[in-house]
């Protein structure tokens, strides 16, 4: 079998309803760089990256497992995460695929190098909030950020598999897009993995990897990545995980986040989940210095100060009630909508 290489541009593969081999990919790229926008700049300049000499990109991290940090990505490993998810979310060649992530960041680019190894038939679109507005095509497969997603609720009709990450989805959205005919996935990844190493359809609690991926915890409890056909080396993270079977896990939260309250240790996700149904504005939990406690619990919310009943947090454990609330106008967010829980509260 006829190993692939970043130079192979599957004969399938369409960008904006047109055949290119990639010599042509070039030349659109320097075309991109000339006169297109900043999306299209930033296409031209990885499709240059993608097809010269050179058997690896360089990025920046997100900063969603350490500080931002500046990261080599094999092209080769690259080509397999893109085998890996084609196999997962079982796409074939010609499917139509929709681009609306900027191609700045990990998501946008592994859309492009699945699209050129994968065949599929891709349409680009300028990033937005609305990105399949005044769009009647139907799409096998779109990845998008959560924000899209709440925007796009009627048009999804149109998409057949969508794919959810850069933030996490909250439950009121998950509610939105459950009755939908679009099968609806929730990934896990981050830049170190090559975007997405396991998904989560909605409905269902636990996230399955994709092939070739190997998990495991520290003695943190955090999840450990190996994909051995990528690197040897392991990634590790700081997410608390609960490993259902070898290919599963279950999300608890960030180590991060955690809050050592009187000794008691306290996972704000979990606890947010239980105030889902009762508080309308955005909001999460953390901690805060207490001379008694070391961390004080209290609950953060957006918007306007409201009063609550007396009863309000009944059915939280004892440890799990706020001590304060806090009212903030505006979260902070970071370019996908994830929210900055420690800039907020500053």
């Amino acid at each position: 079998m006829l190993e692939l290489t970043h130079n192979n541009v599957h004969n399938y593969f369409k960008i904006n309803g047109y055949h290119l081999n990639a010599a042509d990919l070039c030349r659109v790229a320097y075309s991109y760089i000339k006169e297109g926008d900043s999306n299209e700049q930033a296409i031209g300049e990885f499709l240059l990256d993608w097809f010269d000499n050179k058997e690896f990109i360089e990025m920046k991290t997100s900063g969603t497992t350490g500080l931002p940090k500046l990261v080599r990505l094999e092209k080769r490993a690259m080509i397999h995460s893109a085998l890996a998810t084609g196999d997962f979310f079982l796409l074939e060649p010609g499917d139509k695929a929709l681009l609306c992530l900027p191609v700045q960041f990990i998501a946008g680019k592994m859309m492009l190098v699945r699209s050129l190894i994968l065949g599929l038939d891709l349409d680009i679109v300028t990033p937005g909030t609305t990105p399949l507005a005044l769009n009647t095509t139907v799409y096998n497969f779109v990845a998008m950020v959560p924000l899209q997603v709440q925007n796009s609720i009627e048009a999804l009709k149109n998409v057949k598999k969508l794919i959810v990450g850069g933030a996490k989805m909250d439950a009121a959205l998950e509610e939105k897009v459950l009755p939908l005919k679009t099968e609806v996935y929730e990934t896990y990844g981050m830049t170190e993995t090559i975007t997405h190493i396991a998904a989560r359809k909605v409905g269902e609690n636990v996230f399955t990897v994709l092939p070739n991926v190997k998990i495991e915890q520290d003695d943190r409890g955090c999840l450990v990545i190996t994909i051995p056909v990528m690197s040897e080396d392991p990634v590790v993270t700081n997410d608390l995980v609960e490993i259902v079977r070898e290919n599963q896990f279950l999300f608890l939260g960030r180590i991060d986040n955690v809050i050592n309250s009187g000794g008691v240790k306290l996972i704000p996700e979990q606890i947010e989940a239980k105030l889902l149904d009762r508080i309308k504005s955005r909001f999460f939990v953390t901690g805060i210095p207490d001379s008694v406690l070391g961390e004080k619990l209290i609950l953060v919310i957006e918007g306007e100060k409201q009063d609550f009943p007396t009863d309000f947090f009944d059915g939280l454990g004892k440890y799990e009630k706020p001590k304060e609330i806090v009212f903030v106008p505006k979260f902070k967010e970071n370019e996908n909508g994830k929210l900055l829980r420690k800039r907020s509260l500053d």
